[in-house]
């Protein structure tokens, strides 16, 4: 994977459990992300990190100028503070609306390991801090040890993160945080003591959908979009599936080796209560 070194910033983003701005050291560094899709930064380098492999329980979520939506505050802000913990702010100041509007300190050092960008733009990375593996700039291998060094690894031990793993991924650093998202359901840590993901969650509207339901996020933001079709206060889930085969998300089922398309194959509705039946670990997507 590629290292890179730099600097963390909070001041005047919305960052949460799993999304953070990083300023490399060099900005034409960025140049050298592999991939179909650049980076994008501003002039002086900055940019958004999506922090591979994990996805913590949303803070603010729109999509297609639908109100903003968010997940339950109590796991939700654990991660969001997790990750500026772990990074060594020590205060940190936010608007109502999730805006950074001071940080102690400014910025933080660190470095991250990427393989690519998404179609968002944003990289995809592996977040670390402290002395960096390598030269900046440069190619490295990582192995578990390195990868246990990671916030990625961090937030999942923690049980504060769902593991949301893609084809970039090699199946090694996969098994490797598996391991980690394992031992903290056995130790009913963090969200997991909550998670409804499996057991299914009631959703009558989107007040129960952002109070109530602590679910894997990439399940969340399918049923917000699809709530805002209709009537959001008075959900009608029988449409649910149909939407999810729409969606078209394409992944692997790892226990049963096999590909799919829709989310609808792995999602049971009934009634209100919507579940998954196969767990995130499962699951590795496709990136298109």
């Amino acid at each position: 994977m590629l290292l890179i070194k730099g600097s963390y910033h909070l001041i005047g983003s919305r960052s949460d459990g799993d999304t953070v701005h990083f300023k490399p050291d060099k900005k034409e560094e960025w140049g050298l992300v592999p991939g179909p899709h650049k980076v994008e930064h501003n002039t002086s380098g900055k940019a958004k990190l999506r922090l591979d492999s994990i996805d913590t329980l949303e803070t603010h979520y729109s999509r297609n100028g639908n109100p903003e939506v968010h997940q339950p505050w109590l796991h939700a802000r654990a991660a969001r503070d997790a990750l500026t913990d772990w990074l060594g702010f020590t205060t940190v100041d936010r608007l109502p609306d999730e805006t950074v509007t001071a940080a102690t300190p400014m910025t933080r050092p660190g470095w991250i390991l990427t393989r690519g960008a998404g179609r968002d733009k944003r990289c995809i990375a592996l977040a670390g801090k402290g002395t960096p593996p390598g030269a900046s700039g440069t190619q490295i291998h990582v192995d578990e040890a390195l990868l246990r060094t990671t916030f990625n690894h961090h937030i999942l031990k923690e049980g504060l993160a769902y593991p949301t793993y893609y084809t970039n991924l090699f199946p090694d650093l996969r098994d490797e945080l598996t391991a980690a998202v394992r031992q903290a359901q056995g130790d009913d840590k963090g969200l997991w003591k909550d998670d409804d993901t499996l057991d299914g969650a009631t959703v009558t509207g989107i007040d129960s959908l952002q109070n109530h339901a602590v679910i894997l996020p990439k399940l969340f933001r399918r049923l917000a979009d699809y709530l805002y079709l209709g009537d959001p206060d008075n959900a009608d889930l029988t449409g649910f599936p149909a939407f999810l085969d729409q969606a078209a998300d394409e992944f692997w089922i790892i226990s049963t080796g096999h590909p799919t398309t829709g989310l609808d194959a792995i999602v049971e509705v009934i009634d209100s209560k919507v579940r998954m039946t196969h767990p995130s670990e499962d699951l590795v997507f496709i990136e298109n």
